[in-house]
């Protein structure tokens, strides 16, 4: 049987009779009747030939079977099937419709064929892949195993060179220790040798000067000798003519010291000076006070906290700058006495020599009086975790020029203020954010420049309502005017 339905298939029969189907229908309008009678002929005998093989295929099918085995399948459809053809009776399915039926059968056969061939292509690819993943996951195993020998090899390196590495950096911590005190020891150095530079600076100008005043002192040593020896050649001249007794009037009045009333350099350029001053303290309003609020903005959020500080700052150093001129002014006056021979003054040489050698001043000392008394200042308070060392520029230029304000003619000073006092609009200006209708003052932001009891600068302070008026005290000391005018004799100024 199975050699007899493998040539059945091999044959291909219902496909060589699908395609004389299909022919017999596209030539079916142009063959004659007898053709087409031909066509249908040659079809029914090959149809009757493969219903021939199909039946001895159900013969020998049916025999494998035994006698039992399909005969309910040979009563339900075969014996059925053959009645209806040999009968009479129209069968109940039309030609067209069983045509139909054998294409719908032999398209779903071709398509079953194709599915199979379909899968056991994607049956054959996948074992493809399945075998490439098996030899990847054994590589990928190998590669596994080879790293987890690398890294048991490295734990043991790294166990052994633990100990040696705690040890050096026992020993690098020790040789930066040692670096940073050697690096102390070095800067203690160099401040000591800055130091010992200013001193020598110092001494170097003070030599120059004496050196100076030495040339001077023995030129006019000189020129005094000469004219008293000419004097006393003139003298015994006029006692041999007129043969006068005494001539001591006239030597009393020719020994006595010649007067030079030319001003000093201090003097001649202390108009100058002074509009150059003045224009500074309006620079440190408008540009360093403005870069320290900044800066102090970054720590305090409260603006009246940090113009309080400012204000203390600018006041404090005029309070330092004038006690070093002070200081200052009495080692110069000091150092000139003994040789100090001039026509001009004791106080205007002085004088002289510190607007010719400001920079002499130790504005450094004076910064750091100002933040030392500013620390102990109840009124202002800081983050710990900061310094007044931030402002310390703002307070280094205006020591600098409260300092050079002082070897003016008369010098310059700020306006005496205190919270809660009376607003007087000749010295200050309201701020923006003040009570224009408050007649205190809240607090100052910038102080006013005064000359003598003259405004030059006007500050600025912050009105409001309700400031508290707090006790203050003037101190008034009377301060020897070096002004050549008579009516500038004392002026007053006040302790701030």
């Amino acid at each position: 049987m199975a050699n007899t339905l493998r040539r059945l298939t091999n044959t291909s029969s219902f496909s060589l009779l699908q395609d004389k189907l299909e022919s017999w229908h596209q030539d079916y309008h142009v063959n004659s009747c007898d053709q087409n009678l031909n066509r249908c002929c040659e079809l029914i005998e090959l149809t009757s030939k493969i219903q021939g093989q199909l039946f001895v295929i159900l013969n020998l099918t049916a025999a494998e079977g035994g006698h039992y085995d399909g005969v309910d399948t040979l009563k339900t459809r075969l014996l059925p099937w053959l009645g209806t053809c040999f009968s009479m009776a129209r069968p109940s399915v039309t030609d067209d419709t069983s045509l139909q039926l054998i294409q719908d059968s032999v398209e779903k056969g071709r398509r079953i064929r194709e599915l199979s061939a379909y899968h056991e292509n994607d049956m054959q690819k996948m074992e493809t892949q399945l075998c490439s993943t098996r030899l990847q996951l054994d590589s990928v195993r190998e590669e596994l195993v080879d790293a987890q020998k690398e890294l048991n090899e490295t734990k043991s390196k790294s166990a052994t060179t633990l100990l040696a590495t705690e040890d050096e950096i026992l020993q690098l911590k020790a040789d930066l220790r040692s670096a940073h005190e050697q690096v102390e020891i070095y800067k203690r150095k160099l401040d000591a040798i800055d130091d010992y530079e200013r001193q020598i600076r110092l001494l170097k100008d003070e030599v120059s000067y004496l050196s100076t005043e030495k040339a001077m002192l023995q030129e006019r040593h000189l020129m005094q000798s000469f004219l008293m020896f000419l004097f006393c050649h003139i003298s015994s001249l006029r006692l041999v003519r007129s043969r006068s007794p005494s001539p001591l009037p006239i030597l009393s009045r020719s020994s006595s010291p010649m007067r030079n009333d030319s001003p000093t350099r201090a003097q001649l350029t202390n108009s100058s000076r002074q509009a150059r001053l003045i224009s500074r303290f309006s620079d440190l309003y408008a540009v360093e006070r403005l870069e320290a609020q900044t800066m102090l903005r970054r720590y305090i959020t409260d603006l009246e906290m940090v113009q309080k500080i400012i204000f203390i700052a600018v006041v404090e150093s005029f309070k330092a700058a004038k006690l070093a001129y002070r200081q200052f002014k009495l080692r110069v006056r000091k150092t000139l006495t003994p040789s100090h021979f001039g026509p001009e003054s004791l106080e205007d040489a002085a004088v002289d020599y510190i607007v010719r050698h400001l920079d002499l001043y130790d504005v450094q000392a004076s910064v750091n009086d100002v933040i030392s008394a500013m620390n102990v200042n109840p009124r202002i308070s800081f983050p710990p975790e900061v310094d007044f060392v931030l402002i310390s520029t703002l307070i280094r230029e205006t020591c600098r020029v409260a300092f050079a304000m002082q070897t003016l003619d008369p010098p310059l000073d700020l306006a005496f203020a205190s919270d809660g006092e009376l607003y007087n609009d000749s010295k200050y200006r309201r701020s923006y954010d003040s009570e224009f209708t408050a007649p205190l003052v809240m607090y100052h932001v910038w102080p006013a420049l005064m000359e003598g009891n003259a405004v030059l600068v006007k500050g600025e302070a912050v009105t409001r309502r309700g400031a508290v008026v707090m006790s203050r005290s003037r101190s008034v000391s009377p301060v020897r005017s070096r002004s050549l005018s008579p009516s500038r004799s004392l002026v007053s100024f006040y302790n701030i």
